[in-house]
């Protein structure tokens, strides 16, 4: 079973961003040690208890920390973006870390609308010729504009031996459209789609519309989950209510202070709404013991028929967290 680390850089209650983000270096660490795959770390714009806005520089220090681990965006938030400044900064660390820079692409905002609009101005439209700048960027990689091209000439320099792997992340039919029509690889985010999307379905039309290039010859697809892991069930169903609560605080507007203790979370009273979004959260998380999740898991991969998953783990303490992927990898022998 192939694994990767999606990263969040989640900030804890009491903590700092500073701390947050030294937490997601000795994460990605970890997983070099591990055997993990990839890390890909999220982009998020003034979002209360996540702390990277910029995966591109977070990047540049997790590599130089790190010797074999895949790095990649989780995403690059592209409407927000220049394709040719994003294939520059992509290019840059694909010469400075030789075959291991993958480039997450995504079209969500990442934070409130305020934040869009600061970034991109007109967001909705750029999402509307978000396909165009795909290609525009895709041509920087391929260095294969047509000839009558205005960029013909220009190169994202500097120009690496071997070129960022893109992938397109979304939750709907419309991503997996995208990339499989554009014959590149596809992860989708099962810890954040909605109820009505039917994940499996999705992810087996990608595979359906897959149009083969030079880039790549056959679908490939990562899932991504949420999971938390600890020696016993009991101390996971507890460590698990911190992400569990922030979730609920997050939709909420009250999330400011950060990830919540388990201690804290269990002592918080849900209301009925809160009580129904908290089942359905908990239902597409798996938490457990390391047999357990290693059970979950394998089913998950099967019911997907998944390449590779890719865990999401948040929690308020940082050693729970990177016990958590630890006990994971040990249990699945990577």
């Amino acid at each position: 079973m192939k694994l990767g680390i999606l990263d969040q850089a989640p900030i804890a209650a009491g903590k700092t961003a500073a701390q947050a983000l030294e937490e997601s270096v000795r994460l990605a660490q970890l997983g070099d040690r591990l055997g993990y795959t990839r890390y890909w770390i999220a982009e998020h714009h003034d979002l209360p208890g996540l702390a990277c806005p910029a995966p591109e520089v977070m990047l540049g220090r997790i590599g130089a920390a790190t010797s074999r681990i895949r790095l990649g965006s989780g995403a690059v938030l592209l409407p927000h973006y220049r394709p040719y400044k994003i294939a520059e900064v992509f290019h840059l660390l694909a010469v400075l870390f030789p075959g291991r820079v993958d480039i997450g692409i995504g079209r969500a905002p990442g934070g409130p609308a305020e934040a869009a609009i600061a970034l991109a101005g007109h967001f909705l439209e750029q999402v509307r010729k978000m396909p165009e700048a795909v290609d525009e960027l895709l041509h920087f990689f391929r260095r294969d504009f047509p000839k009558d091209h205005p960029f013909a000439k220009l190169s994202a320099a500097p120009l690496p031996d071997v070129p960022p792997e893109p992938w397109i992340l979304g939750t709907s039919a419309k991503s997996a459209v995208m990339a499989a029509e554009k014959g590149l690889a596809y992860a989708f985010g099962h810890f954040m789609s909605g109820d009505d999307v039917d994940g499996p379905e999705v992810v087996q039309l990608y595979r359906s519309r897959f149009q083969p290039n030079d880039w790549l010859r056959e679908p490939k697809t990562i899932v991504a989950v949420s999971v938390f892991c600890a020696e016993t069930t009991e101390l996971a169903e507890k460590g698990s209510m911190s992400s569990l609560l922030w979730g609920i605080q997050t939709a909420k507007g009250e999330s400011s202070g950060g990830i919540p203790s388990a201690e804290a979370a269990l002592q918080y009273r849900l209301s009925d709404t809160d009580t129904r979004q908290l089942q359905r959260s908990r239902e597409k998380m798996i938490i457990g013991n390391p047999h357990e999740v290693r059970q979950r898991l394998r089913e998950l991969q099967l019911l997907y028929r998944a390449d590779e998953l890719m865990l999401v783990t948040i929690a308020h303490s940082g050693e729970d967290r990177l016990n958590s992927y630890r006990l994971i990898a040990e249990e699945c022998g990577l």
